[in-house]
């Protein structure tokens, strides 16, 4: 990465409360980016006000899907990158209330990508897609030219959102790359239904953690640092033309069962001897998902810095000290 890339650059993070968008909006501004960041909702405990970083960006209270404002953001501020993060972020959310991802996942992405080709300062847009719009496949793991083929209403929507993008990029020629992430974990995360929050918060109690599956389902994971890595590497190159339009995985490439990661987590705690409790009552979700991350190591020069070890100590140490534990 360029350390002086972003140097009074103004940056549009959607998001910015969110886990990947706290941690991405504090190394920006430690890099010198002027940051505007949108914010829908008061969360008093996320990690963008704990860690003081809203205290440093400007600060834009609203709805990703309010195009009024997300033209008006970019045109006042005369935005000239764009990180779009902003998405319902819950699988089973989705699956329980679809109708209010698709509207944030979906319209979200037209509305930022449509005001943002009406504005003539915007430089380079990254839009956060996921490994979940790559659908059920017959071959792992998910490289950037299988098909995008979502069924489940979290996946659709990132399938949708995916494909929008390239949309507006290929058509109308604009400065766009797609990200498609493992797994996120990292300390901020505060969605104690998701697998790594969940069991490090029962782990540092000393109580069992609750497996929502039966336990085999197997992913990559991905630390929140590893992925700020990726998107500013990412961004710092979208002039190339062989990276405008492309899509690009970020992750591990070490797929790991959920059991595998709780016995991890239970290794790096002072319980070695839990057991997780098994309610194995997950359903609309995919067995197995996991990325090759070849060509962002081919095109970008991107290698994760952190190994799942690391990573895990790190984000546990955070909860550690969240919880008073």
């Amino acid at each position: 990465m360029d350390s002086k890339f972003w140097q009074d650059k103004r940056v549009f993070v959607t998001g910015a409360a969110g886990l990947l968008g706290s941690w991405l909006t504090a190394e920006l501004v430690a890099q010198g980016a002027d940051i505007i960041g949108l914010i829908r909702d008061n969360v008093a405990k996320s990690r963008l006000v704990s860690s003081g970083t809203i205290e440093r960006i400007t600060t834009v209270h609203g709805d990703i899907c309010d195009y009024e404002t997300m033209e008006r953001v970019m045109a006042e501020y005369e935005v000239d990158t764009i990180f779009h993060l902003a998405a319902q972020t819950q699988v089973g959310i989705a699956n329980r209330v679809p109708m209010s991802t698709f509207e944030t996942n979906i319209k979200g992405a037209w509305i930022v990508l449509e005001a943002a080709r009406r504005n003539p300062t915007v430089k380079r847009i990254l839009v956060a897609s996921s490994d979940k719009a790559y659908g059920p496949q017959t071959e792992l793991p998910y490289r950037e030219d299988a098909p995008l083929q979502g069924v489940f209403p979290y996946d659709v929507s990132k399938t949708c959102a995916d494909l929008l993008a390239r949309t507006y990029a290929r058509t109308y020629d604009m400065p766009i790359a797609i990200t498609r992430f493992a797994n996120l974990y990292g300390g901020g995360d505060l969605n104690w239904n998701r697998l790594i929050p969940g069991t490090i918060r029962s782990v540092l109690r000393g109580e069992q953690p609750i497996v929502r599956s039966d336990g085999t389902f197997k992913r990559d994971f991905i630390y929140v640092r590893d992925a700020v890595y990726g998107y500013l590497t990412l961004a710092e190159q979208l002039s190339r033309a062989d990276v405008q339009g492309e899509a690009f995985n970020f992750g591990m490439s070490h797929p790991i069962s959920v059991l595998e990661m709780i016995a991890s987590i239970i290794e790096l705690s002072d319980c070695p001897r839990l057991k997780p409790i098994i309610l194995d009552e997950v359903k609309h979700e995919i067995q197995d998902q996991y990325l090759s991350s070849e060509k962002a190591g081919q095109v970008l020069d991107w290698q994760p810095q952190f190994t799942l070890a690391e990573g895990l100590r790190e984000t546990m140490g955070w909860y550690r000290q969240y919880l008073g534990l």
